[in-house]
């Protein structure tokens, strides 16, 4: 019950983080976002590690850098099938193969489930694709560039769980320190190579009559890392909430239920921005909520 509680918790937590950096990104860019968000993380749990206390091992902060490593790869994949469309397809495939991962991992070294549990992470897999599927007039089918980047992201993100289970129960925090230090000195590294590559461009084919409009105006651009920056803190508590439901119960309940992340963002779209939530998103709610108390009994 335990696990089913933490990873449901983590999902809407990351809903909330995936939200800001939406907000985030549409003013700095999301690779900058996600960098900043990255960094926060880092500050927030590099804190907190001491203070939650446990003992690590040198494995542990090598399979949490593994994780960094493997995290910056799903968010980059993420963004760029997410950038090609449509998301309304693609986002659900990306959280239904994350949730998949891991689960076809735990069932293959041998883990041993309830009754119930098949039952319920069908029904949460049905949860997952409905949270994620927002209906659109003219909506095109996905190219095959976005389904393929987009079961790369979800994969990805599945090997992020499986990395950061081989953790010891024992090292706290600390992996995930790592893990966000090594994504955020991935993804900074990203910025950097695009900012030279932007201003090469700039000095090969000079264009005067660019607006300096282009750039976003200083208050945006300092909001944008605010946001980006609160969003880190919020990846982190959800990151942690993860982690800590994986090491209660089975790996694969914690990945199915953390993959319910699409209903954080989608209930703060309709409270903050008044964005509409579709029936077919309500009933993938509902069924989320019923599988995550299928998992409980089970």
């Amino acid at each position: 019950m335990l696990t089913a509680v933490l990873s449901l918790t983590g999902a809407f937590v990351f809903g909330a983080a995936d939200f800001l950096g939406g907000l985030a990104a549409k003013r700095i860019g999301a690779v900058l976002a996600t960098a900043v968000a990255a960094l926060a993380g880092f500050v927030g749990l590099a804190v907190a590690t001491p203070l939650s206390g446990g003992e690590w091992t040198a494995a542990d902060l090598w399979w949490g850098a593994a994780a960094g490593v493997v995290g910056a790869v799903a968010i980059g994949l993420l963004y760029a099938c997410l950038a090609i469309g449509p998301m309304s397809i693609l986002s659900p495939l990306t959280a239904v193969v994350s949730a998949i991962v891991p689960m076809l991992w735990d069932l293959a070294t041998g883990a041993q489930l309830g009754a119930l549990a098949p039952w319920a992470l069908g029904l949460a897999l049905v949860a997952v694709v409905l949270v994620g599927f927002v209906p659109e007039r003219g909506a095109v089918r996905p190219s095959l560039a976005g389904i393929v980047m987009g079961i790369g992201s979800g994969t990805a993100i599945g090997g992020f769980f499986i990395l950061i289970d081989q953790t010891s129960d024992e090292s706290g925090l600390a992996p995930l320190a790592v893990n966000s230090a090594v994504t955020a000195v991935v993804m900074f590294a990203v910025v950097g190579g695009l900012a030279l590559r932007a201003r090469a461009k700039r000095s090969r084919m000079p264009r005067p009559d660019e607006s300096p409009d282009a750039a976003p105006a200083p208050r945006d651009r300092a909001r944008g890392i605010r946001l980006a920056a609160v969003g880190g803190f919020v990846n982190a508590a959800a990151n942690a909430l993860i982690l800590f439901g994986i090491r209660a119960g089975e790996l694969a309940v914690a990945a199915v239920l953390g993959a319910m992340y699409p209903a954080g963002t989608i209930l703060l779209a309709a409270i903050v921005l008044k964005e509409r939530i579709a029936p077919v998103q309500w009933v993938g709610l509902v069924l989320a909520l019923a599988s995550a108390a299928m998992l409980a009994v089970a």
